[in-house]
């Protein structure tokens, strides 16, 4: 595999291409061409889906001849896989607070109101290269990659892939819930001390912990509680949903809870501290950020105000 890459700090310019022209091994007596290069071009393909996606993007051929995902190969056929030519990335210079970063992956602290990704310019996944570096090794994503979702308006932790086995071996642990995160949030009333919420959340399974860290009178609210959450599973805006259902929704929660929305102060929800094994040397790594100090600052202001008016 030929990589050829352009790369300055605080901008991309790159053009990444994959060169994997092969001929069938001897061994091979009739296979089929999707199977083939599965079976030899993994740096390049890591799941049977980027497979299938190179045949829709006419990147295979065989025998010099576009190829089919179901044609067949015998030993000394020649397979060759066309190159991917990116153009330059649009780059978004947002700062970000990298805690974690290696070959492999990165760790990065998202802030509220920037979504991850999109078909739009100011995202997270268009400021990653500004913070990041591009990976040297074989299968170095051509686009840093963030691993899962975090709400526009949440901010914390949030997973990048550098390298296709990253992203892999990561989205299977979340998908296999073998990766822990972990949430705070301020939620109106009085949650009792610690549970789990069961419930689905769009038609499909979905599981919460939570426990009280600490509830204070509020002037606005009555009471406030501030909590922390870790979702068993990963659906969208599950936290929100879950927290809405069981009576106690979270504070700036615009679309979950439309009496009394805090405007102007923004979504406390944030991500607080995450732990999983890392995707190529399986060492267990822990990171964990402290409560911002906007969510104190609410409790404190809010005990103040019951206080001096109730």
């Amino acid at each position: 595999m030929v990589l050829s890459t352009f790369f300055s700090p605080k901008s991309l310019y790159f053009c990444l291409m994959q060169l994997n022209d092969f001929s069938v091994n001897t061994s091979v007596n009739k296979q089929r061409i999707s199977d083939c290069v599965f079976a030899q071009c993994k740096s390049v393909f890591p799941s049977r889906n980027a497979v299938k996606k190179a045949f829709k993007a006419s990147r295979i051929y065989l025998n010099s001849h576009l190829a089919l995902p179901g044609d067949w190969v015998v030993a000394g056929d020649y397979i060759q896989i066309k190159p991917l030519i990116f153009k330059p990335l649009k780059v978004f210079p947002l700062n970000l607070e990298v805690l974690y970063e290696d070959e492999f992956m990165a760790l990065v602290k998202k802030p509220a109101g920037i979504a991850v990704s999109g078909n739009f310019y100011k995202t997270i996944q268009n400021a990653l290269s500004y913070n990041l570096s591009v990976s040297l090794e074989s299968d170095a994503l051509e686009i840093l990659r963030p691993v899962h979702r975090l709400d526009k308006m949440t901010a914390g932790l949030l997973m990048v892939a550098k390298t296709r086995r990253a992203q892999k071996y990561l989205g299977l642990q979340l998908e296999n819930q073998k990766l822990s995160k972990t949430y705070i949030a301020i939620v109106k009333g009085s949650l009792m001390q610690s549970g789990e919420i069961n419930s689905l959340v769009n038609d499909l399974n979905s599981q919460t912990f939570f426990k009280t860290i600490r509830t204070e009178h509020s002037a606005s609210y009555q009471t406030l509680s501030l909590v922390e959450l870790r979702p068993k599973t990963g659906r969208t805006h599950q936290l929100r949903i879950h927290m809405s259902e069981l009576g106690y929704p979270i504070i700036g929660d615009f679309l979950y809870d439309s009496h009394k929305v805090l405007k102007g102060k923004g979504l406390f929800l944030f991500a607080s501290k995450i732990v999983f094994a890392h995707p190529i040397t399986q060492e267990s790594l822990s990171f964990e950020i402290p409560i911002p100090k906007k969510f104190i600052q609410l409790i404190d202001r809010e005990k103040k105000r019951w206080k001096k008016f109730c």
